[in-house]
């Protein structure tokens, strides 16, 4: 245990995380360089189209420090010294398990989960953009979890690279010395062994959940005299040896499933040892089974059995049915039981919600048994079964954010093949009624929002803003946040060039498209990060869309009646432009209650059925348009507009 250390990156979106990683497989030979390629920790398709990390990403590294000469003076490093066979004294090596996480603040919880499971983290902030607004989010959860930091300062081989003024930026956040800022690119490979050696210096091995190292002799107990004889008589050593001896405690945080294998628990090892033919339960579902095969990331699993305390691995459970599994779960041995499980992880509050349909309702026992896998893979979704007159059966499903929504709806498509309807995402709002006003009703469907007259009031949940930003753009963003609906609370100067604005702001207004618009007006340059502050009385209302006169639940919506008109309008002018012509003339409105407060029309197709006319009468003439004016008016009253299920996602985005 002395030679493990585990650790992972942290960072701002697109601040290098990937590339850092990369690096560090190379130089540690972890992976052959004829394997290697661009964001080798990156998995998904999905990942490398868009250039960032959704899913955290474990692997397992060995790495011989360059200055093992200055380790050995220090005992908090090297005792006892692991060697692997056939390598001499001089060549200590260690164990580096690194878990690559996301940067965006939409999968924040995968960054939790991955904090829970190490005792270190690299800090990465970009040389050219500086610190922002999730390089602060990251480090506060880090430092919640007490975990070692390590500064470094990434890409400062960029031409826009300001490595001395970040660095001011990193000392005050963290108060760290501006000495152990480390200067390094992904890119090129600089400061990358550098950065190896501080984690095998400054980041602590592992520890137990209950015991608190060192421990003093005197706190050994009269059980312990076996362990000297084993000829251990550093108490440190004694008591990680007794840590190997505890009965397992495994944390889960993550899984994936395997058509063939089942479901795969990744795991960090507290206490105890678990091997292949291991008779285990999860000690809060409560589901067992056997251990098929126990290994680590290398990336690609690698069996290796057993697994002891301080390692992070993977489990092969067998279980065919996802939910018994559940990431946050404690693997325990069935024949030696620990007491009592792992704390786990908070449980995720989901701040988006969006109907999930399929285009052709014959698929949705697909969809079912997609849904269930992916939320195994995807702890912070959510979904309970719904039922639209429009749409039939789907899911009601929770997010932690648009950008979350985009992946979940796509990793379905293509993972799965499915076609997919998507309703508007809409926010958990709280409602009090007039008959029951001491009781507070969550409704996040538009579709059981009450109607006027029937509920006392409405209030809808609040966030706490941050906004990064260089100076000269302060007056542009300060205007497109101010049209959110929201309050100026503070003006904070990072250093004299960037500068941090806070606001609170209702949560609808942050989900659609804040980013994008402060992206825009700041040339790219701002950065945001909120949180949830509370809820907060709003004159609310709901706005339904119909098209050809049918309205269509996944398009109906509920925000401030100050904006009811203006959304309303963006709407149907958006479908308009999005929805293919039909041969019969659709309608698209957007109504408040009985009232129209918008609406464009789509003119149908029109052929020309006189044009084989040559002559005759001209009642030969009006007989055919006569015809088609029927014809027309039969589509209208029996014709169906498909929506193409892109349509809903492009609808939000305009």
């Amino acid at each position: 245990m002395n030679n493990i250390r585990n650790f992972c990156i942290i960072s701002h979106v697109d601040h290098g995380k990937s590339t850092l990683a990369d690096r560090m497989l190379e130089l540690t030979g972890t992976v052959e360089r004829r394997e290697m390629k661009e964001q080798l920790l990156d998995q998904m398709d999905l990942e490398r189209e868009r250039g960032i990390t959704i899913k955290l990403a474990p692997v397992r590294m060995v790495w011989s420090p360059s200055h093992s000469a200055e380790g050995r003076k220090s005992k908090a490093v090297d005792l006892p010294l692991a060697f692997s066979p056939g390598h001499s004294a001089s060549s200590l090596e260690y164990i580096l398990n690194l878990i690559d996480t996301p940067g965006h603040v939409d999968f924040a919880y995968e960054v939790s989960r991955s904090l829970a499971a190490v005792e270190g983290a690299v800090l990465l902030v970009d040389a050219a953009q500086g610190v922002e607004a999730q390089t602060l989010a990251v480090l506060y959860a880090a430092l919640e979890h007490n975990l070692t930091i390590i500064p470094v300062i990434n890409k400062i081989d960029l031409p826009a690279a300001r490595p001395e003024e970040t660095a001011l930026e990193i000392v005050k956040i963290l108060g760290c010395v501006k000495s152990e800022i480390i200067l390094a690119s992904g890119k090129t490979g600089e400061g990358v062994k550098q950065i190896l050696d501080r984690i095998v210096k400054a980041i602590p091995s592992p520890k137990s959940a209950n015991f608190q190292l060192p421990i003093s002799n005197s706190q050994l107990n009269s059980n312990d005299q076996l362990l000297k004889h084993l000829n251990v008589e550093n108490s440190l050593e004694i008591a990680k040896l007794k840590i190997e001896n505890l009965p397992l405690r495994a944390l889960i945080f993550d899984s994936v499933y395997d058509e063939y294998r089942g479901v795969i628990a990744y795991v960090r090892v507290f206490e105890g040892k678990v091997k292949r033919g291991d008779h285990f339960n999860l000690m809060q579902i409560g589901s067992s089974g056997e251990v098929l095969e126990v290994g680590y990331f290398s990336p690609k699993l690698l069996p290796h059995s057993p697994l002891s305390a301080g390692e992070i691995g993977y489990i092969v459970t067998g279980f065919r049915d996802v939910s018994e599994a559940r990431v946050g779960d404690t693997i325990t041995l069935k024949n030696n039981p620990a007491d009592s499980p792992l704390p786990g992880y908070k449980e995720v509050l989901p701040l988006v919600f969006s109907s999930i349909f399929c285009a052709d309702g014959a698929d949705y026992p697909e969809l079912k048994e997609a849904i269930a896998k992916l939320k195994l893979n995807d702890a912070s979704l959510s979904f309970e079964p719904e039922r639209s007159d429009a749409l039939g059966f789907g899911f009601r499903c929770g997010f932690l954010g648009l950008l979350h929504l985009d992946i979940v709806r796509e990793r379905l498509e293509r993972e799965h093949n499915l076609s997919l309807v998507i309703s508007s995402p809409t926010v958990l709002y709280q409602i009090k009624y007039l008959n029951d006003p001491g009781n507070l009703s969550r409704v996040s469907r538009p579709s059981d929002f009450p109607a006027p007259g029937t509920y006392a009031e409405t209030l809808e949940p609040m966030v706490n803003l941050e906004v990064f930003t260089p100076k000269e753009f302060v007056g542009a963003i300060m205007e497109v946040v101010q049209r959110k609906r929201a309050e100026f609370k503070a003006m904070e100067y990072l250093d004299e060039e960037r500068t941090i604005l806070r606001y609170e702001i209702p949560l609808a207004e942050v989900i659609i498209d804040l980013h994008d618009q402060l992206k825009s007006v700041s040339r790219g340059y701002a950065s945001m990060n909120y949180e949830i502050s509370g809820y907060r009385p709003a004159d609310l209302a709901k706005v339904d869309i119909l098209i050809a006169e049918e309205r269509v639940d996944a398009l109906s919506f509920i925000t401030h009646k100050s904006k009811t008109q203006s959304e309303g309008k963006r709407i149907v002018e958006k479908l308009k432009e999005l929805i293919p012509r039909q041969n019969f003339e659709i309608k698209i409105q957007a109504s408040v209650g009985a009232k129209i407060i918008a609406a464009e029309r789509i003119s149908p197709w029109r052929k020309d059925v006189t044009a084989k006319l040559y002559g005759g009468d001209v009642t030969r003439k009006n007989k055919l348009l006569e015809q088609q004016r029927k014809g027309k008016k039969k589509m209208r009253q029996i014709g169906r507009v498909e929506v193409p299920s892109d349509v809903f996602i492009q609808v939000l985005r305009s």
